[in-house]
């Protein structure tokens, strides 16, 4: 949508419902709530996290259009992924909305079995060959051009096999047979609308200068106070300042969004006409699009902001390429809320819903502290500029989540023997290792920012970082993966499952989760995930993993400040 870095513009997925075969167990509707909300997020995420990485790695540009199944892939392959998640979004949102009691009486005739471990195994392979294939279709030298067609045909398979497999996995196929039973033709209507969307895209690409030139000037207008400086172009369209800059294209004019909500608009008119109030249900259609416009505008101004502020990978990474997805999502969701609770557009009468007791949710104590440092981080990125100055807001994030759930850890049992740091120091060389191999290994001085610094404020930041990096990153990281993740893929009870529990699935999947936290260095942080939950097992408790985990970050530590190696930090 918005061009910054050449960067593709694609997208991420929605949720699902229901399913289940095996023994029909006397399950409470809560808890299976619960189950049926943890499977759809895991699919989600891993489909979620794939499609980002596509979207971020995979620029159609670059794949030479050698024969026909090539040129189709140059020419429609974004489009096809948008609208396979577009009528995923719409199918799953309808059917949830539609036939919501419906499936909620299907998880009662099926039990809740067991997630197939052989097909999230096939989901591995399949995505391993993607990503090979993905190498060489998009980097085709022109020796290796007669067979593009071949390579693509494969490459296409296996994105197939892996959305198919990583679904069944977590629902079988005689609940996909109920669910599209139960929907009746909501599948057409969904294919329907996405299709409309496309059709009418293409002819609205004549309003896409005007409406380009429009939100050119709503963004311009959003900066001026902010920016005094700054540097515009109408007739390129372009917006600089000091340190970023933007080009609104005309795939930034917010028609594609629009259109995406006129569909969404039509299709959820007619299939709750009959709890609509008409004629005033109608203006939620124009009021969608009007405001899907806005927070176009807004969007690429916030990306501008972010921009500037130093994360230029941020910007024009992850926010430009899913910032559009998550606001079309936004304001459909809210079309949705009003249109079925405010009298003004609704027919239905008001609910009187029970007022149920709180339940402490578990998983918080586990997953706060972590979800805390990558929020925390995210604001400190993207305001720090060219340094990360803001990093102690970090440290201050995990501090107060851990001291919060304080009396929840005075549970657990943080003893420690020789084993953690054993491994922590094995893990540590191992990184040095995979540093090397991956010609990362050369001495990187410190930052100019922090050595031009004040001798005070280099200090307090080198503090901070240290303890941070020793303390709460182990801390946090540890509650997160291996005390929750891993025994949560043993047990929806994650907390029944003791320590020293464990199977080869959870171990690999939560290690594979902890090494994608770590990004390029994804394969060296699986690899320790991996040994720190030996750690913890052979020992049975999450203290000897926190001890490998601090002994690690430690010697890195000390690589950093001694050796001046601060490309590891």
């Amino acid at each position: 949508m918005v061009y910054t870095s050449g960067v593709g513009d694609i997208v991420p997925a929605l949720s699902r419902d229901e399913r289940r075969t095996g023994d029909a167990c006397a399950v409470s509707g809560s808890g299976w709530d619960r189950a049926l909300a943890w499977r759809i997020f895991a699919v989600v995420l891993i489909l979620g996290v794939e499609i980002l990485a596509a979207s971020l790695f995979l620029d159609g540009d670059k794949v030479a259009p050698s024969g026909p199944l090539t040129e189709a892939l140059h020419d429609w392959g974004a489009w096809v992924l948008r609208s396979a998640v577009c009528f995923a979004g719409l199918f799953a949102t309808f059917a949830y909305l539609k036939n919501k009691a419906a499936l909620q009486q299907l998880s009662l005739e099926f039990g809740a079995p067991s997630v197939r471990s052989w097909l999230l195994m096939v989901h591995v392979a399949a995505i391993t060959i993607f990503g090979v294939l993905a190498q060489s279709l998009y980097r085709l030298r022109p020796v290796d051009v007669p067979a593009a067609d071949w390579v693509a045909a494969v490459w296409l398979a296996s994105a197939g096999i892996a959305v198919a497999s990583v679904w069944f996995a977590f629902f079988p196929g005689a609940v996909w047979l109920k669910v599209l039973q139960i929907t009746g033709n909501l599948w057409a209507f969904s294919l329907g609308a996405t299709v409309l969307t496309l059709v009418a895209t293409n002819p609205s690409r004549a309003l896409w200068h005007a409406t380009a030139r429009l939100t050119f000037r709503m963004v311009k207008f959003l900066l001026s106070g902010i920016f005094p400086d700054m540097v515009t172009d109408a007739s390129l369209m372009m917006i600089r300042t000091q340190r970023f800059r933007v080009f609104v294209s005309p795939e930034c004019s917010g028609l594609e969004g629009a259109g995406l909500i006129l569909a969404f608009g039509i299709v959820w008119l007619w299939l709750f006409r009959k709890e609509c109030r008409f004629p005033q249900a109608l203006a939620l259609i124009p009021a969608g699009v009007v405001l899907i416009f806005l927070l176009n505008a807004l969007r690429i101004a916030v990306l501008v902001l972010i921009g500037d502020a130093g994360a230029r990978q941020i910007a024009a990474g992850g926010f430009h390429s899913q910032a559009g997805w998550i606001t079309f999502n936004a304001v459909a969701f809210g079309i949705s809320l009003v249109a079925r609770r405010s009298p003004v557009f609704s027919l239905r009468p008001a609910e009187q819903e029970p007022i149920e007791q709180a339940e402490e949710n578990p998983a918080a104590a586990y997953l706060m502290p972590l979800l805390g440092i990558l929020a925390a981080g995210m604001v400190a990125t993207a305001a720090s500029g060219t340094f990360e100055w803001l990093y102690p807001l970090r440290f201050a994030a995990a501090i107060a989540f851990l001291w919060f759930f304080r009396d929840k850890y005075l549970q657990l049992d943080w003893r420690f023997g020789w084993l953690g740091p054993a491994i922590g120091t094995l893990v540590f060389f191992l990184w040095l290792a995979a540093e090397r191999w991956a010609g990362r290994d050369h001495a990187s001085a410190m930052p100019d920012a922090l050595l031009n610094a004040a001798a005070a404020t280099r200090f307090g930041w080198i503090a901070v970082r240290t303890v941070a990096t020793v303390v709460t990153v182990p801390l946090a990281e540890e509650l997160a993966f291996r005390g929750y993740l891993m025994r949560r893929l043993i047990a929806t009870d994650f907390e029944s499952v003791g320590w020293a529990r464990y199977s080869w699935l959870a171990v690999i999947l939560s290690s594979l989760a902890f090494g994608a936290l770590h990004g390029a260095r994804w394969l060296p942080g699986a690899t320790a995930g991996a040994l720190y939950a030996f750690a913890m097992l052979r020992k049975g408790r999450i203290g000897e993993a926190v001890a490998a985990h601090a002994t690690t970050n430690l010697l890195i530590s000390f690589a950093v400040l001694h050796y001046n190696h601060w490309e590891l930090w």
